[in-house]
């Protein structure tokens, strides 16, 4: 895949990317370290509100980013890059700022894909950076909240593995496979659909439709199993009705 600034085809995968700007500082100053289920919680709403917004089949949220897939079909505003990128990260931004009750910002970047197995590639990309990203940050704040500085707890992890990090948890008392799955997977949204009952007042009798409700999956699978269930999700939509705006 990759970046790009602006395009006229219309059967290419899109992933929309909205990143925390400056997030670092902002949430060491108001979560707790390395995750916080507030946070967590916040960074969901973002996503909840992106999926409505862009009617997109799957969002896809780890550490403080959001990416949303929209299929070959999806046409809004035009495919304009500087729209979707411009409006994406204002949902976020709002979406955010309304759940933590602080002001927040969000950047957007365009990526694409020439077929669904290119989206799948960006998904278990991103999830890979998430058990990377989740390894490195639960090393580095058990040894900042053993009093190691910033630097210093830098230099002790430059340099490590994989197996090297694990030791170090496990030495401090954890064990990270044990660590909630949202946490080293990241977190999934998709709609699913349910049955709800009600009663005709009418005809009286109960009745039940079929609705569409958003999942908030924090237990995703994970490398060949995320990737096949990321293909089932894909697959049906790739010729999908074209939605306008």
């Amino acid at each position: 895949m990759k970046a790009v600034s602006s395009w006229s085809g219309g059967e290419a995968w899109t992933v929309l990317r909205v990143d925390g700007r400056g997030f670092s500082k902002f949430t060491e100053a108001r979560f707790e370290k390395p995750f916080d289920p507030r946070f967590a919680d916040c960074m969901a709403e973002a996503a909840s509100a992106l999926m409505a917004e862009f009617a997109s089949p799957y969002v896809y949220t780890e550490s403080d980013e959001i990416s949303l897939v929209l299929p070959p079909a999806a046409d809004l505003f035009g495919r304009g890059v500087e729209k979707l990128v411009s409006i994406s990260a204002g949902v976020a931004s709002a979406a955010f700022t309304h759940a933590a009750g602080v002001p927040a910002h969000f950047d957007g970047r365009v990526w694409l894909g020439t077929t669904a197995d290119d989206v799948v590639d960006y998904f278990s990309w991103r999830q890979a950076d998430a058990a990377r990203c989740a390894l490195n940050g639960w090393c580095y704040w058990i040894l900042r909240k053993a009093g190691k500085s910033p630097s210093e707890a830098g230099a002790v992890l430059e340099g490590t593995g994989v197996s090297e990090k694990n030791e170090l948890l496990f030495a401090h008392g954890v064990n990270f496979a044990e660590v909630p799955a949202w946490q080293r997977r990241g977190v999934g949204l998709y709609w699913e659909s349910c049955e709800r009952t009600g009663f005709d007042p009418v005809r009286e009798v109960e009745v039940s439709a079929t609705r569409r409700r958003v999942r908030v999956d924090r237990e995703l699978p994970m490398k060949g199993e995320y990737r096949a269930f990321l293909g089932e999700l894909l697959q049906p939509i790739g010729s999908g009705s074209r939605r306008t705006e």
